[in-house]
């Protein structure tokens, strides 16, 4: 398989994989995965069974690209890359991203909404595992293979953060603008470090930590709520002006 059509063959069905990928991130929400709504349909909250399945399936496909493809650290980045740039600028990716958060909540909420305790591992599940697989796909093997194919790097990178973007479906009607603009702005920011650093570590880093950041401010392990759709709008519309007293009350 180290002949010239065994190294093309080989690199034609990471190509493959990589396009069933991004289907299965297009197909996220069907599992529960990714920006997930905190309840589905029918107001149950979404199948963890069905969450894990995505996200094995995704971590088995990176895998099997890191199997079959002949040289996935250098040509696809699928590595830490240079150490000690991957962990100053993912940190520093995160601290950016953790101050865009609080930034977000504080001018939509006033406040912090700090979530229920009981949905703290759940998000940090899928903070870590989103991120590891979005980072894979796009900022790794994508990105690398539109490099290989002689495209300008920034071009590349602009490519692969519209799939990536694209592909959340966050722009769909009924969802909120921010978490679109959210997710441009991570695959840009994150194809920028990969190709900086070598590697998809700083990346994955501030991705994972920028995604938990959010959770913590607003309250939601997944799609943020639109304006006045939020528990405590809602109530707010539901009890009388102020200064209103309800006749019969005390």
């Amino acid at each position: 398989m180290d002949t010239e059509p065994g190294l093309a063959l080989r690199r034609l069905i990471v190509f493959g994989l990589v396009l069933v990928l991004i289907m299965l991130r297009f197909e996220a929400e069907r599992f529960g995965a990714a920006e997930y709504d905190e309840t589905s349909g029918d107001g149950r909250s979404p199948s963890l069974r069905r969450r894990l399945a995505w996200y094995m399936t995704g971590i088995g496909l990176v895998a099997a690209i890191l199997i079959v493809h002949p040289a996935p650290q250098s040509e696809l980045f699928l590595g830490s890359g240079e150490r000690l740039a991957a962990v100053v600028g993912g940190l520093f990716y995160g601290l950016i991203g953790t101050a865009q958060a609080i930034a977000f909540a504080w001018l939509r909420y006033q406040a912090l909404r700090l979530p229920a305790i009981n949905s703290y591992p759940g998000a940090l599940v899928n903070a870590v595992a989103t991120a590891l697989i979005d980072e894979a796909a796009f900022r790794g093997v994508l990105l690398g293979t539109l490099l290989g194919a002689g495209i300008n790097a920034t071009t590349a990178n602009v490519l692969q953060a519209l799939v990536y973007a694209l592909s959340t479906r966050l722009g769909a009607p009924g969802r909120d603008r921010y978490m679109l603009v959210l997710a441009l702005l991570i695959g840009l920011g994150g194809g920028w470090l990969t190709a900086a650093t070598g590697g998809i570590a700083a990346a994955f880093l501030g991705h994972a930590v920028t995604r938990f950041a959010v959770f913590l401010c607003t309250g939601h392990p997944g799609q943020v709520a639109l304006r006045g759709r939020e528990t405590e709008d809602i109530e707010r519309r539901r009890r009388p002006p102020d200064g209103w007293r309800i006749i019969g009350s005390r």
